[in-house]
This record gives C-alpha cells, structure tokens and sequence, in this order.
C-alpha cells in the first residue's frame, strides 16, 4: 500500500526527494526511517494528517523537510546537504490515526525501501 521511489547515489552536499505514495485509505501519521548496515530502522521524520505537525531528528533537523500532498496520498522527503552518514535505505511509514510517532512498531504500513547512498 506504501511505494517509496527517488532514492540513488549523490555526492556529499547534494539533494534527493524521496516520494512515498500510499493508496488503500487516508492515513494519519506519515513518517521517514532509515536503516543502514548493521543498525536499527530508526526515525528519520514524522508529519501529522494536516501537515501541521512535524518532527525531526536532530541530525537532519534543518538539512531535510517532510511534507504531504493529501490530494495525491503522497509523503515527500526533500534532502538537502546530504553527508555520507545518510547514507542509508529509506522507508515510508503510515499509521490510520493522526499524530507524530517516534518507532517502527507505531507504524502499520511500510513501504518497501529505496536506497540512497552518499560519496564523500
């Protein structure tokens, strides 16, 4: 129900959008992980229904903006200042009720993964 697409290999300090397009129902919370070799699938972003609330780890905080087009049903991740520590597959998430969610197990739906990779 969750189809994430934009993921590819960019030189440090370049950008990427990341696009996740849900279908199935309307979907409260939309939210960002990443997961790199050998490590957890941690919280990239989260947004809630009307967009009005977002969060960010501290480490994309002011480099990375999430958003959503509710007329299309779509979660976007725009990156800029990419840094070779991004360097990770990305997943979109969705849970049915509203709010900004922190974990993987928040989520019900996910996405299948794109690969974003970051040279130095």
């Amino acid at each position: 129900q969750l189809q994430a697409s934009g993921g590819g290999l960019v030189q440090a300090g370049g950008s990427l959008t990341l696009s996740c397009a849900a279908s199935g129902g309307t979907f409260g919370s939309l939210g960002w992980f990443r997961q790199a070799p050998g490590k957890e699938r941690d919280i990239v972003a989260s947004i809630s229904r009307t967009g009005s609330s977002t969060y960010y780890i501290d480490s994309v905080e002011g480099r990375f903006t999430i958003s959503r087009d509710n007329a299309k049903n779509t979660v976007y991740l725009r990156m800029n200042g990419l840094k070779p520590e991004d360097t990770a597959v990305y997943y979109c998430a969705a849970r049915r009720p509203s709010g900004i969610y922190y974990r993987p197990n928040d989520y019900d739906y996910w996405g299948q993964g794109t690969q974003v990779t970051v040279s130095s």
